[in-house]
């Protein structure tokens, strides 16, 4: 008897050949290049080092791709962000000690955003490893420990033979639901000394899925066929999980209405008649969702920002769909699913009874109509006309990648996504200088749409080395950089917590004047004349930069009162 198991695929003449006699020339690099390509990589990112050149050095011998940025920290952005719209793992090689240091701020976004990212550093020769203080330059007693508590996982290689399998598992572990960033160390000798081990040419790593517990599927499809005003939160693991069609037949089987988080964006349709969009920062909507008696939550941990700061009580049933272990129930009891929301969306789309509720969308009206009363009331018609100028210039389909800054913030609440996967931030873990980056990322991702990065001065700041970056690969990323001399929501923080803020004021260029110096073109707009203005760059082919000089404000908070 013959097992799955047991058959084994037997290389063909010309492999065996090559495998007897590899090329020569290739040394430990050369495996690292060989493996990503293997598992079907095509585009690299990172910053070289000293201990990392046998990994560079290997890149001219291979067909992969490569972006090189000017900062670790916004090439691990810009890998995220190539995660997020391609799905697959992006690599990034890095450098020892302080190269890979300088990256923690953007894996701790990929892990918070389960953004797929393959991080591979080289490390200290293998006779300094163990913990021992042996002064060599970038060493760290265990470099490994600074990234555990980060990514999802850690794989250390010691030898030449063990590269092709410890790429392969962590490129496995990245896309395996959650997804999420992961490190590989390779030490510098291991890198840079000859290799006698054929070409790498097979590479296939298969993600494991995460299928629902039918018997926890039965009773979540038997609580929202009885439900008599069941509601439904989407979070980004619908998004990530690409089951946003799945969604909507859900919701318009059950007649529930979605309020879709801030990593959630674009799960729902915008417009839907049973959409409550994503003001989720608003006691009118908290009121809703709690009054549910039966609410589905999927892809989503309700966090701070999606639970309006903690302020959501939740007085019906619960049902928690999650991939990430760690947040399933880790807010509020559920009936608590571990699944991919895709497949468990199926699960439920197969048992659920369809549900008749003709009020439904007048009931949904009402609390739009109340969120815009609230807002109407506050006198911030600069907010909604930029952030409509904006809207209205992206063209259809184009991503947006969004920096921590007040029209982000406008954003998350009020902004239509358009479509699944095309709204990205820095919610997640609320690092600054994420946007323009990451629109780097995904226009080297996708080059057939403009990309769109949205920060604010103090966050222009941390990125504007890429600018270079975005000339040297003429990436089509229009940048619009809201100036208003400062950390303009510290400000404001400040002003309401102590009367007046403190180190919130910044010396700032001429973003314009700055731009042009790095071949990139750069015009000054206005509220007025935004939306043309960054129409027209956008439409422009290659980098541009749009600045606009505006003090913005922030719509008052509901979780306060």
């Amino acid at each position: 008897m013959t097992h799955d198991h047991d058959l084994v695929l037997r290389p063909t003449a010309a492999q065996t050949e090559a495998a007897l006699n590899p090329p020569g020339g290739r040394n430990g690099g050369d495996l690292v290049v060989e493996t990503l390509a293997g598992l079907g990589a095509t585009t690299v990112f990172g910053l070289p080092g000293q201990h990392a050149l046998g990994m560079f050095d290997a890149l001219r011998r291979s067909d992969l791709r490569y972006i090189g940025l000017r900062v670790e920290n916004n090439a691990g952005f810009a890998a995220d962000a190539y995660g997020r719209i391609t799905g697959e793992a992006a690599p990034l090689l890095l450098s020892t000690g302080p190269g890979a240091l300088t990256s923690l701020a953007a894996l701790q976004e990929a892990r918070a955003a389960s953004a797929p990212v393959l991080a591979i550093s080289s490390q200290i020769p293998t006779a300094g490893l163990g913990g021992g203080r042996h002064g060599y330059l970038h060493e760290l007693p265990d470099q490994s420990a600074s990234f555990r508590g980060v990514v999802k996982s850690v794989h250390t290689v010691r030898t030449q033979s063990q590269i092709p399998s410890a790429i392969a598992e962590a490129w496995t572990s990245a896309l395996t639901v959650p997804h999420g960033p992961v490190w590989v160390e390779i030490p510098q000798d291991v890198l840079l000394a000859e290799t006698p081990i054929p070409v790498v040419t097979g590479g296939d790593a298969f993600p494991e899925e995460l299928p629902p517990r039918p018997e926890l599927t039965a009773v979540a499809a038997d609580l929202l066929s009885r439900a008599e005003r069941p509601a439904i939160i989407a979070g980004g693991g619908v998004v990530r999980a690409d089951a946003s069609k799945k969604l909507r037949q859900l919701a318009e089987r059950l007649q529930a209405p979605v309020v879709t988080t801030f990593g959630g964006k674009g799960a729902f349709p915008w417009t839907h008649p049973l959409s409550l969009q994503s003001w989720l920062e608003d006691r009118h909507t908290t009121d809703f969702l709690e009054d549910a008696d039966v609410l589905l939550v999927v892809g989503s941990g309700l966090g701070e920002l999606s639970s309006n700061y903690h302020t959501f009580k939740p007085r019906g049933r619960v049902i928690q769909i999650e991939a990430d272990l760690g947040k399933l129930e880790s807010n509020h009891p559920a009936l608590g699913i571990h699944a991919d929301a895709r497949l468990a969306l199926q699960a439920l789309l197969e048992t659920v009874e369809e549900r008749t509720d003709p009020v439904a969308p007048e009931r949904v009206r009402d609390v739009l109509d109340r969120v815009r009363e609230r807002i109407a009331a506050q006198e911030l018609t600069l907010e909604q006309d930029v952030l409509a100028a904006v809207r209205a210039a992206l063209p259809s389909g184009a991503p947006s990648f969004w920096d921590m800054t007040i029209l982000a913030y406008w954003a998350w609440s009020a902004f239509d996504a358009g479509a699944p996967n095309t709204m990205h931030s820095a919610q997640g873990a609320g690092g600054l200088g994420y946007g323009f980056p990451a629109a780097l990322g995904a226009a080297a991702a996708d080059p057939t749409h403009p990309v769109l990065a949205v920060s604010g001065d103090g966050g222009a700041l941390y990125s504007i080395a890429e600018l270079a970056t975005a000339r040297q690969y003429d990436l089509n990323v229009t940048w619009l950089i809201v100036d208003d001399g400062g950390y303009g929501i510290l400000r404001e923080y400040m002003t309401d917590a102590f009367g007046r803020p403190t180190a919130t004021e910044l010396t700032r260029p001429d973003y314009v004047a700055l731009a042009e110096s790095f071949g990139v073109p750069g015009v000054r707009t206005s509220a007025r004349t935004l939306e043309a203005d960054l129409a027209k760059a956008l439409a422009s082919p290659g980098p541009s930069v749009v600045v606009l000089p505006a003090v913005l404000r922030m719509f008052a908070p509901t979780h306060l009162a």
